[in-house]
Parts: C-alpha cells; structure tokens; sequence
C-alpha cells in the first residue's frame, strides 16, 4: 500500500471515529426520541460488571454499587466519546500530511495524538505545520468544549424528570404498602372510604405512564436510576398500578372501568416502548389466552382479599380470564425490565422470572442501534 492510500484509509478510519462520537453524543443528549446507540450501552455494560465485581456478596453491596451504575455511566460516557474523538482527530491530522519529529511512523503517530489531545482539551501547547491543521484544531476544540456543554445541559433535565418520576413512587408506598401489592392498594382505599377516588387516581396515573414512555426512552440512563429508598423502584410501582388497575377493571363490579383501562394501555406502552430501548424481547400482539406468570392460585387470594373486605366482585371464574386478558399486555415486557434492573422483591412483579427465560442486562444490552 503507498503512503497516499495508507493516509486515505487512516483519514476514512478517524472521520468514522468522529462521525460516531457526535452521532452518539447527539442522539443520546439532544435528539428528543429513543435511539440509544451503541457507545453508551457499551459504557453501560462496562460499568455494570466492573461495580457488580467490586461490590463483594451481599445484597447490601450489590444494591449500592447498582445505584452508582447509572450516575458512573453518565459520566463516563463523555469521556468514551472525548477518547474516539482523540483517536480520529489524530488519523485526520495523519491524513492531511502531518510531519513525524523523529525519523519513524510512530513518530508521526505520538505527535499526531500529542496534537490531537492539545487541541481537544483547548491547551493549545502543540501545532500542526499546515492551513489545514490549524482548521482541524479549530474544528476539535470547539466539538471537544461542545460534548461537555451538552453534558452540561443534559443533567438538569435528567434530574428533573428523576424527581418527577420519583415523586409518585414514594406516594404509592402510602397507597399499596412497602413493598407495594395491587390488592393492599385496593383494600387501603376501600378501607378508608376512598373508592370514588380510583378513577382519578388511574387517571394520574395515566399520565404518569405517558411521562414515561417520553422520559425512559430519550433520557438514556434515566431508567438506571435506583430509588433513594432501597425498597422502592419505578419498575415495581408500574407493576403494582397496572395489576391494581387490571384488578380493578376484572373483579370490582362497581369499577371505575373507564380510567382502569385507560391507565392499563398507557402503562402496558410505556413499558413495551422502554423494552424496546433495551431490546428486551416480547409478544407485541399477544393472544388473550396466552400464559402469564401469576398463577391462579395467587389471583384467588387476591380476590378473595377483596371479597372479605367488602367489595361487590364478578363472579371469580369470569374475573381471572379478564385479569389475565389484560395482564398478558404487559406481562413480560415488565418482568424482563424487573429482572434487567434487579428492582427490589415487589409481589407479581419482581419475584419471579418473565416466562420467556430471557435474562439481565447482558442479554439485554445487544443493541439494535
């Protein structure tokens, strides 16, 4: 290969570098839709094994290190783009003629990064020979101080829709018990007289599903994020609101059906949409038939629970296949999510596997994008 080519192929290699980079940083701090891309959940994958291998044994480490994961990643995924963008800077300072100091190609190589890394971080103690290596310096330190002002911008908005997320599952532990059951939440509002107020609180929580759809799937590490508190978790309040309001929909004869069902499909589409981020496998159109993990036998406690506390219920053969109709919307799609998160034990959400058998974040971070 002649110098020509080997310089074309080593500028064709650092344009590549640099394009990914910014097309990374762009669609995982700017662009307003899902798209997460491959540098960030390998950041992620990275930094999930080497906290879980450091944690030691014990649930207590292991739920510690968990929580550092994401606010780690976040910030390591500025300094995996700054480092291709380093790398394909010096290819394009290599392609456009610069000159080695030494006699050899490593020469040109170290002075190449030596250059690169002077521009990148805006040091300014090293120059290139040529017009066109002052115009690549240029253009490097402004994506360089650009990556970190996105950054920048980007945490305030994360934090901001973390503790609007947040805000609801710490009421729910008011609602449904720690840890939060769909059969507590219906029997504390029946029990303290509250039943007129289940459809608007479906109703909220409606809303609060169509928050995150938009939230958990354009924020990458947003859904990474644990609670302040250990035993809760956006994972299992979703699952506990959905199965209240499946509950609700299925067995409660006087039921505000409307809200339930709205509530049902807003939830059952924010988890599918953030699966999808996490190419987490599901039945996008699942048979009314098809199995679920909750077994027969734990409905019928639950029904019979709220049978003994006072509520007008259909018949039990009849509200089981409707409950199940609308929990195989979201069955698996919010196991998968509970089990890739490892959120705390919740009832019918995060102690027990999704029936599928697919597992955890390794199999779950082979990226689409």
């Amino acid at each position: 290969m002649t110098s020509v080519a080997l310089r074309v192929v080593v500028g064709l290699v650092g344009f590549a570098l640099v394009g990914s980079a910014l097309t990374s940083a762009i669609i995982t701090l700017v662009l307003p839709r899902g798209g997460n891309t491959r540098t960030a959940h390998r950041v992620i994958r990275m930094t999930r094994w080497v906290l879980t291998r450091t944690a030691g044994r014990g649930s207590a480490r292991r739920e510690r290190a968990l929580a550092l994961l994401a606010p780690v990643a976040l910030l390591l995924m500025p300094i995996a783009w700054l480092l291709q963008i380093w790398v394909g800077f010096a290819g394009l300072y290599l392609a456009a003629g610069l000159e080695p100091v030494g006699d050899t190609a490593l020469d040109a190589v170290w002075r190449a990064l030596f250059l690169s890394g002077s521009s990148l971080l805006t040091l300014g103690f090293a120059t290139g020979d040529r017009v066109v290596h002052h115009l690549l310096t240029f253009t490097e330190a402004t994506l360089g101080l650009g990556v970190v002002t996105l950054l920048i911008a980007y945490l305030p908005t994360m934090y901001a829709a973390f503790s609007q997320r947040e805000t609801q599952v710490a009421l729910l532990a008011v609602r449904a018990g720690t840890p939060p059951s769909a059969s507590e939440m219906l029997w504390r509002y029946h029990r303290i007289g509250n039943d007129h107020e289940l459809g608007t609180a479906m109703l909220e929580w409606e809303e609060w599903f169509a928050q995150l759809t938009e939230t958990h799937t354009t924020l990458t590490t947003l859904p990474l994020f644990r609670s302040s508190d250990p035993s809760q978790s956006w994972v299992t309040a979703a699952g506990t609101v959905l199965d209240a309001a499946s509950l609700l929909h299925a067995a409660v004869v006087d039921a505000p059906k409307a809200p339930a069902a709205l509530c049902i499909r807003a939830g059952f589409l924010a988890l599918r949409a953030i699966a999808d981020e996490w190419a987490l496998p599901y039945d996008a159109d699942p048979s009314p038939g098809d199995p679920i993990a909750i077994s027969r036998e734990e409905f019928d406690r639950a029904w019979e629970r709220l049978r003994d506390n006072g509520n007008e219920l259909v018949d039990v053969e009849q509200a089981w296949v409707d409950f199940a109709g609308w929990r195989v919307n979201y069955d698996t799609p919010l196991l998968a999510l509970a089990e890739m998160l490892e959120a705390p034990v919740a009832p019918w959400t995060s102690d027990r596997p999704p029936l599928t058998g697919q597992s955890r974040m390794g199999r779950a971070s082979s990226m689409r994008r």
